[in-house]
């Protein structure tokens, strides 16, 4: 069975499931670890590697710049801007020190974290001069709610996805975001993936988890996984679990599973405030 996957407006397809660096870089006695987590992921195929500047202000994008060394052609880098950094001047100034700090000559997705004072107007056309520049290959947004997509959409075309944070404990998306973007074939990559750890080893899940033969994280990242142009980037900093987190692509969720999560997880009847963490 092949593995989920998403595809970019321009048409590149990624796997839909990768790994993040939130609090990554924070520890000098968890590098080893951190580096090996993310090695092993690339081992498994998830190619896919979030960070950002903002991340132990930079510490996390020199955690990734170790594991991807030797192997840049296997890994899809997404990092991401402040706000305070997003003027036009500030961006490229920004992505030159991520580029540094990675040890790379290109971003392939470079998001902007959350919304600032800086115009998006202004913004985008940093995003654009570095795309001109061959600095980044696409750009995208971060933590962007319905109304903030609508007005980015008002700018111009070239957003390539945004990533929200999103899971079974925080399903507010579903009710217009998601379908927001689906709607313009624009992935949503969903942070804290398993909600705040409480989801890994959730009651709720583990008659399911036992039925497909998986853990109750697993499970909960089949269900994002079940979604269409959903990619997800769970965090581990234990090389021991990416095999854990790689198990849930070799999951399919019947409509009675989806059914049962619905019962103990209900989606939203009305729109819901953007869950930010």
């Amino acid at each position: 069975m092949p593995h989920p996957s998403v595809t970019l407006p321009a048409g590149e397809t990624l796997p839909a499931l990768g790994l993040g660096t939130w609090h990554m870089g924070e520890n000098a006695a968890k590098r080893k670890d951190e580096v090996a987590a993310l090695k092993a992921g690339i081992d498994q195929g998830l190619a896919v590697i979030d960070t950002a500047e903002m991340y132990a202000n930079g510490g996390a994008e020199t955690v990734v710049a170790d594991a991807i060394a030797g192997r840049r052609d296997e890994v899809f880098i997404v990092s991401k801007v402040l706000p305070s950094n997003a003027s036009l001047k500030g961006t490229i100034a920004a992505c030159e020190r991520s580029l540094k700090r990675l040890k790379t000559d290109v971003i392939d997705l470079y998001l902007l974290h959350w919304r600032g004072s800086t115009p998006l107007a202004e913004t985008v056309r940093a995003f654009q001069q570095l795309q001109a520049d061959g600095k980044i290959r696409h750009w995208g947004v971060s933590n962007f709610d319905t109304d903030d997509m609508e007005e980015l959409a008002g700018i111009g075309g070239g957003c390539a996805a945004n990533q929200v944070q999103y899971n079974l404990e925080d399903r507010g998306i579903e009710f217009d975001l998601l379908p927001w973007q689906q709607k313009r074939g624009m992935p949503l990559m969903a942070y804290c993936p398993l909600g705040g750890g409480g989801l890994v080893n959730h009651p709720a899940l583990a008659p399911l988890a036992t039925k497909h033969g998986v853990t109750p994280a697993a499970l909960a990242l089949a269900f994002l996984l079940s979604k269409p142009d959903v990619l997800a980037i769970p965090k581990t900093a234990r090389p021991a679990r990416v095999a854990d987190i790689a198990s849930a692509r070799g999951v399919t969720l019947d409509a009675e599973d989806l059914k049962a999560l619905d019962r103990a997880f209900p989606p939203p009847r009305r729109k819901q405030p953007l869950a930010m963490t």
